[in-house]
């Protein structure tokens, strides 16, 4: 990215008119991330402006966070530069390449009691640490769907790693999202919420919980993936044009038709494998261990780690 484009930091910086301007805010497109991800099409009609004017606009605001061409080096610098969350476990940090990327969708998949919420609880905490620290310095968002989240658990990792639990806790914005659609809707604010509140990690736990009870049975599938893919391109995006962590979960259902090979598989089916990212399972092992094995990750080796769960967070076994 040149210094002319990255001191480009709001609209007004991309010298639009500001009838224009107006036009955009009544929209709700008030950051450049918002028209960067704008359809021209649907903006043309909406503001009564002719398409190519509209196109330009985007066009803009795209090269604008460097989303134009790039050479496979770049990319290469990019991702590796790219900073990462701590879990609190060497173990899991390492399996991960480091820790939980931002741009990147994290999924965290296993049964009941595998210690997905935990790390959830954890990485919210983890976020607000400084860079230093395997932090990002910025704040969490954290979307419930199955009334799992805990703020006892949040002072105790808080107190765990020596910060003010009440601050740590305000950092934290929490929904508890009670349908699909009120789940998309949530995620379509956060648009305006991330750059204003400085929003470092996106967490959805469960992000299928609600897509699975709304439409149940083999005749709903196409109409729940459908969605639950628009859901996922939605987070896709976030991560990407904020240069957010996001983390979602996923409940895992055994197949007792497997015979061979392991028998629980990611609810939502292979929705998943669709969006990019990075696939974990999570299965209980003795006492408070977990094993966590890289299952999908295009950069990553598959392979294993144990981490445990402790009274003040997830940390490495003893």
């Amino acid at each position: 990215m040149s210094a002319a484009e990255r001191k480009v930091k709001s609209l007004e910086d991309l010298g639009i008119s500001s009838t224009i301007l107006k036009k955009l805010q009544e929209m709700g497109i008030t950051t450049i991330e918002a028209l960067a991800a704008a359809n021209p099409q649907e903006l043309s009609q909406n503001l009564a402006i002719p398409l190519p004017t509209v196109q330009k606009l985007v066009s803009q605001a795209r090269a604008a966070l460097g989303l134009g061409f790039k050479t496979a080096l770049e990319i290469k610098k990019e991702r590796m530069s790219l900073p990462k969350i701590t879990t609190g476990s060497k173990n899991l940090d390492n399996l991960l390449g480091g820790g939980v990327e931002v741009k990147t969708i994290t999924e965290f998949f296993g049964e009941f009691g595998s210690g997905k919420t935990q790390l959830c609880h954890q990485l919210a905490v983890n976020v607000q640490l400084p860079l230093e620290k395997g932090g990002l310095s910025r704040k969490a968002v954290y979307i419930d769907t199955e009334g799992t989240f805990r703020w006892e658990r949040i002072e105790a990792m808080a107190r765990g790693l020596g910060l003010d639990p009440d601050k740590t806790m305000e950092n934290i914005f929490y929904v508890r999202a009670v349908n699909s659609d009120h789940q998309m809707a949530v995620v379509e604010e956060l648009k305006e919420l991330i750059p204003k509140e400085d929003i470092g990690l996106v967490v959805v736990d469960s992000v299928t919980g609600h897509f699975r009870a709304e439409y149940p049975g083999r005749e709903n599938l196409a109409v729940r993936q459908q969605k639950l893919n628009r859901h996922l391109h939605q987070l896709m995006s976030l991560a990407e044009l904020f240069d957010v962590a996001v983390v979602v979960t996923n409940q895992v259902m055994a197949r007792p038709d497997v015979f061979y090979g392991d028998p629980t598989t990611a609810i939502g089916g292979h929705v998943l494998y669709h969006a990019p990212g990075v696939r974990v399972q999570l299965k209980k092992s003795r006492g408070n261990r977990r094993i966590a094995r890289i299952v999908d990750a295009p950069h990553l080796p598959e392979s294993e780690a144990v981490f445990a769960i402790t009274e003040v967070g997830i940390r490495d076994p003893e």
